[in-house]
């Protein structure tokens, strides 16, 4: 099994990429060792010392680290990813989902604005995050400000207040006059 590393804005995150699905559907965002119970490949990432937070995408899992240096923590982190899919064992433990993100908040009238914001997000940020080793989600709007849910690498990135500020609201600007403000949640 080969497994591709692939560096992220985010200096304190690693994206690798076993070159098979890792989670058939949404996304998964452990941000620490308590959560990780979910998943039995997050247990052995968070039993490394030094993982911070691990998130897990359609084709890819991203291990932020807390503390350490990569050079260390890369191999250990490459033996987990290696020795879970061999086990076969499941990504998910039995009664574990991958997470949903919870309630949105928009008022009725907007309900036409916010179709085209989910739209956008979709297909023009999502899939540019997702090569970042992160997610990016719709979580609400109010008075002409889009919330939205970042994680995976995304979160905590020194990078993402840029990408917030400078891209993704620029875009939904150009495209939706009601946008005044994207911020995070």
């Amino acid at each position: 099994m080969f497994i591709q590393t692939e560096a992220t804005p985010n200096p304190a995150t690693l994206k690798f990429l076993p070159g098979r699905p890792v989670l058939e559907t949404g996304t998964l965002d452990l941000r620490d060792a308590g959560e990780a119970s979910q998943s039995p490949l997050a247990e052995r990432l968070f039993g490394i010392n030094g993982v911070s937070g691990v998130f897990f995408g359609s084709d890819f899992i991203t291990v932020t680290k807390g503390t350490g240096e990569w050079q260390q923590l890369k191999p250990m982190i490459l033996g987990a990813i290696m020795e879970h899919f061999m086990s076969g064992a499941p990504l998910l433990n039995s009664g574990s989902a991958a997470a949903g993100d919870g309630e949105e908040f928009f008022d009725a009238a907007d309900a036409e604005t916010v179709a085209t914001i989910k739209e956008l997000i979709e297909t023009r940020v999502r899939p540019a995050v997702a090569n970042d080793g992160g997610d990016i989600t719709f979580k609400g709007f109010k008075d002409g400000v889009v919330y939205l849910n970042m994680k995976g690498a995304c979160s905590g990135c020194p990078s993402s207040t840029a990408t917030l500020q400078h891209g993704i609201q620029n875009l939904l600007r150009h495209f939706i006059p009601d946008v005044t403000e994207v911020r995070p949640v």
